[in-house]
């Protein structure tokens, strides 16, 4: 009985092959996260979830990505992440992301902390450090705002991105740290440490 089954899952003959459609070369080369149910190329799962909460999560990537005009190129594994515009020759403006894809608050918090950066628009805020802090602040109100679970880890992250942003901008020679980011102001060696560990 179990060598019958096995026969049927396999192809009898020839014309069992030919007439099993054929997947197509973009299914076959997707990243990890299109296999778990993210299309490549930064567009949205092609089979809805099972899971309501990832129906959310889902949901938000599209509402995103449709308001702001902002395509994702590529889908990181890890959390985190890029943003970016591109003026064409034309004059036309590409905004763009590299980003974990939404499957929980923390990776959810590091693509809406991306997409802040063309919320908020990119070069609006000097020093460097002080744009961070509005896209952390952005991302988290946007996630208050929708009901996502802010985490401890989450807060975390956030604290020690603007720590290395700080210390960053500091190596580079500011002199007077906006007041928003006095809370991150700390040692530049613990600032490293604590985004390394990140």
């Amino acid at each position: 009985m179990r060598d019958s089954r096995l026969v049927k899952r396999f192809a009898t003959t020839l014309w069992d092959l030919i007439k099993t459609p054929l997947r197509s070369h973009s299914e076959i080369n997707t990243p990890k996260a299109a296999k778990a149910g993210v299309a490549s190329g930064g567009t949205t799962p092609r089979v809805p979830s099972a899971r309501p909460m990832q129906r959310r999560y889902d949901a938000l990537v599209v509402e995103m990505k449709k308001t702001y005009g902002v395509k994702v190129r590529k889908w990181r594994s890890h959390t985190s992440g890029c943003a970016w515009e591109v003026k064409g020759a034309d004059g036309s403006l590409g905004k763009l992301i590299e980003a974990p894809y939404p499957r929980g608050p923390m990776s959810c918090a590091v693509f809406l902390h991306e997409i802040g950066h063309h919320a908020i628009g990119f070069n609006r805020y000097r020093p460097r450090c002080l744009e961070e802090y509005h896209a952390w602040a952005w991302a988290l109100e946007t996630m208050k705002a929708q009901q996502f679970n802010i985490t401890q880890a989450v807060l975390r992250r956030r604290d020690a991105a603007l720590h290395y942003a700080v210390a960053k901008a500091r190596r580079r020679g500011l002199k007077r740290l906006p007041v928003e980011l006095l809370p991150w102001k700390g040692d530049l060696k613990l600032a490293e440490d604590i985004h390394q560990g990140a």
